[in-house]
């Protein structure tokens, strides 16, 4: 059991949306990984995964070219078992420049409160350093920090 348990209230599927983001956070694929069904099917991008050894395996590539990873998700929406959110993350690559990527994702839950769907799509904004708005110790973002709202993203 993973809670918060499909069928989602306001609450639970804030609370869940809120988890996601701190186990994203930790860019730990090992710990993200145990988020999802052992069948899980993905759409990022235009990458489409199946299973948790392709999306722990997606997430060691992406964390190790998105440097300095700070994200923010918020609720869209939720019902029964879905819950929507939209998102943006900050990252800088190799050489130094800077980005923000924006975006969207719609989840689907088995009853056990894991993900068995996840529909991703992203926008990558290069941005300067100056342009940067997350900017909390790597990890978890602290609960006093704006959210994309405030922060009018």
């Amino acid at each position: 059991m993973r809670p918060p348990l499909p069928p989602f209230t306001l609450e639970t599927a804030t609370a869940k949306v809120r988890k996601a983001e701190d186990a994203w956070n930790s860019r730990d694929p090992d710990t993200v990984a145990l988020a999802y069904t052992e069948d899980t099917v993905w759409r990022n991008r235009a990458e489409f995964l199946k299973g948790r050894d392709q999306v722990r395996e997606f997430l060691r590539r992406k964390w190790s070219k998105e440097l300095e990873y700070r994200l923010i998700k918020e609720i869209w929406t939720y019902a029964d078992n879905r819950i929507a959110v939209r998102f943006c993350y900050e990252w800088r690559d190799d050489s130094g420049s800077w980005f923000r990527a924006y975006g969207n994702e719609n989840w689907e839950f088995s009853p056990e409160g894991l993900m068995q769907k996840r529909i991703a799509s992203i926008n990558d904004v290069p941005i300067t350093e100056g342009d940067r708005k997350f900017h909390w110790p790597q990890g978890r973002r602290p609960d006093d920090h704006p959210s994309l709202s405030e922060l009018g993203l």
